[in-house]
């Protein structure tokens, strides 16, 4: 189940999703589904509209069950099948 302590390893698409911060100013507080992701980008959707957000320069709020939870776009900068294997060292063993 996903939670605060394995978000850098879950998978995103599906998630709700706000752009916490950015450099591109127009890009702060869009919010939607993800509904792809690459390397670089994130894409989000919300009333049949797509925006793709870069990674490098944002800074993300995913909207979890138990809450919400930041995470800085450049440490996620990962194709999202390699992500689980590059991160899990970060991520919280629960034992």
């Amino acid at each position: 189940m996903i939670d605060k302590s394995n978000i850098l390893i879950h998978e995103f698409i599906g998630l709700e999703v706000e752009v916490a911060k950015s450099t591109c100013r127009n890009l702060i507080g869009k919010r939607g589904r993800v509904v792809n992701e690459s390397k670089n980008a994130i894409e989000i959707e919300k009333g049949g509209v797509t925006k793709l957000i870069p990674k490098r320069t944002s800074t993300f709020r995913f909207h979890l069950p138990g809450g919400s939870v930041e995470v800085e776009g450049r440490l996620i900068e990962y194709k999202p099948e390699d992500r689980p294997r590059r991160l899990m060292k970060y991520v919280k063993k629960v034992g």
